[in-house]
Parts: C-alpha cells; sequence; structure tokens
C-alpha cells in the first residue's frame, strides 16, 4: 500500500462513486492534466488567474465509472487528473502548460514522487488539435532547455471521458490543509521539485 493510500483508509470514510464531468459554459475552455496526486494538481492551478474551476479526477482509462479504490488498484488504466476550466480571453493554454511542467517530474514514467503506477503517470490530455500542437510544441521546447539532466518521458494524449472524483477528494488541500501538508511532504513532492526545477512551486 503507497503512504498516500494508507493515508486515505486512515482518514476518509466511504466514498460515492465517481461521475462524468460537467461541460464548460460557452466562452470558457477545458485543460486535463496529469501530474500524480490530484490534490496537488489542483492547488497548484487554483491559484493561477483565469482558471474559473478545477476538479479532480480520472481520465485515461477504460472502466466506466471508476471508484478511487478501482483506479488506485492499477486494473483500470486510468490515471488520476485534473479538469482545468478557464477563460482563454484571461490565461493561455500555453500559460497552463508551463505551470503544468513546474509542478511534475517529467523524468519517470507511471510514477510521481512516492506515488508508484500507471494511475500516477503524468500526461497532457489535449482537447482539439490546436492543443496537441501547442502541448507537443511546449515539450520540445522543454527538451532543449530543460534545467535537469534525465529525459522528458511524459505523454501527450487524446483526451478521453473524465469522471469527476468522489466528493472527498474535491479541494482536499483546503478542506485538509493538516493532512494535505502532511501528505505532500511526506511524499517528497516539493524537494523533488526543487531538485528538478531549482525551486518549489508556490
Amino acid at each position: 500500500m503507497s503512504f498516500r493510500r494508507f493515508l486515505i483508509a486512515a482518514l476518509l470514510g466511504a466514498h460515492a462513486l465517481a461521475c462524468p464531468a460537467q461541460q464548460p459554459a460557452a466562452g470558457q475552455a477545458v485543460a486535463t492534466f496529469a501530474g500524480g496526486c490530484f490534490w496537488c494538481m489542483e492547488a497548484a492551478y487554483d491559484v493561477v488567474p483565469g482558471v474559473i474551476s478545477t476538479t479532480a479526477g480520472y481520465t485515461g482509462g477504460t472502466t466506466r465509472n471508476p471508484s478511487y479504490e478501482d483506479v488506485s488498484s492499477g486494473s483500470t488504466g486510468h490515471a488520476e487528473a485534473v479538469q482545468v476550466v478557464f477563460d482563454p480571453k484571461k490565461v493561455s493554454y500555453e500559460k497552463l502548460l508551463e505551470v503544468f511542467w513546474r509542478n511534475v517530474d517529467p523524468t519517470v514514467r507511471n510514477r510521481q514522487f512516492c506515488d508508484v503506477g500507471s494511475q500516477y503517470r503524468a500526461a497532457i490530455f489535449y482537447h482539439g488539435e490546436e492543443q496537441k500542437r501547442l502541448a507537443e510544441a511546449s515539450r520540445a521546447m522543454l527538451m532543449k532547455t530543460k534545467p535537469f539532466k534525465g529525459d522528458v518521458v511524459t505523454s501527450i494524449v487524446r483526451a478521453r471521458e473524465f469522471w469527476r472524483a468522489e466528493e472527498d477528494h474535491q479541494d482536499f488541500y483546503i478542506k485538509n490543509p493538516v493532512r494535505y501538508k502532511f501528505y505532500r511532504t511526506g511524499c517528497g513532492r516539493d524537494a523533488r521539485l526543487k531538485q528538478l526545477w531549482g525551486s518549489a512551486p508556490h
């Protein structure tokens, strides 16, 4: 059992099943990113001006309506992910990509920090050809300018159905700040990000 699964089992009660995510309203756009723990990725995007909402959930798998336990077992093919609804007049997709890179370890496959398994893989799930083009250009630029030695192995794949995670997981860092900090520190996330990028994200 991973450090995070142990923490969840000890702290949270039963979960309702996940449900399909809502669609953005007119004038809004959506982006989907997987960067390991979705609690941490929600926290990263919620502070970005122009981001309207973030939703923790599961995507990239085959099972419909997966539960956290289903996904964390590694048997459904899903990744923990965050769906970001944003105002493209206020924040660009390129800026969201920048936030993504600074909050992940792009040098590893099928893990992020202390969480190991394909369900914790880092990935960019693009919505449309323009997002795909921008994501690939961003990755190519990172490969040329990266401040670390490892290869960039993060995948860029077409977005599939996104399932909203159980309510206990939404805004976890706000609802449970002490538990969130305990997990984030114990998982070594900020220490590794500082090692990769020279500073931990704010």
